[in-house]
């Protein structure tokens, strides 16, 4: 077991609500949900549950030392991991409800991007809509928000709120194809232009 999956694991079992996932997502997965990532320009992108950096490395080869990469993390250990992992990377130990102030405190606009690692389909209704609605107030006009979900989760009620809940937030929602790939097999929800 690697040092990763192992940490993900014993912080799974001592809050699987909030860690979401007993091992890192498999760098397919990254690749599919980092697609909207700019290839050029300075482009703010938020990482939202970063976990110990699946998508993190993604990100960062895309921007290339471009732009901001704002890292938030709920998760002490993994934070402080992630922290030492990724030096360029401004990782926050922080609470994703609080985005737009991470964002005003750091002086920087909206995002262009949000990409999430959040298991959205494990929070209860009020946080699904707290979160979601820190994220979009937190979005430019044009910007981009980028998650995922497991294939087993599709049934849950959680998880078809869920979806329906990105229609009521932005323009524009389309589901990716399965990352087969995957363990556990997950598929990406893009999402664009917030309401």
């Amino acid at each position: 077991m690697s040092n990763d999956t192992a940490l993900f694991l014993g912080q799974f079992l001592r809050s699987p609500a909030t860690v979401g996932a007993l091992a890192p997502s498999s760098r397919w997965l990254a690749s599919a949900v980092c697609a909207p990532i700019p290839e050029r320009g300075e482009p703010i992108v938020v990482e939202l549950g970063p976990g110990t950096g699946s998508f993190t490395v993604e990100i960062q080869q895309r921007l290339g030392g471009r732009g901001h990469h704002l890292a938030v993390e709920l998760n002490e250990a993994m934070a402080t991991v992630l922290a030492e992992r990724f030096p360029t990377v401004d990782v926050v130990n922080d609470d994703a409800s609080r985005l737009c102030e991470l964002l005003g405190e750091r002086g920087l606009r909206r995002a262009d991007v949000v990409v999430s690692g959040l298991p959205w389909a494990a929070f209860p209704q009020g946080l699904q809509h707290e979160l979601l609605s820190a994220v979009t107030d937190a979005m430019s006009p044009g910007a981009a928000f980028t998650t995922f979900s497991y294939i087993h989760a599709v049934p849950l009620s959680s998880a078809r709120r869920f979806r329906a809940l990105l229609g009521e937030r932005f323009e524009e929602v389309v589901q990716g194809r399965t990352v087969w790939r995957n363990t556990p097999p997950a598929f990406v929800f893009h999402a664009r232009r917030p309401r």
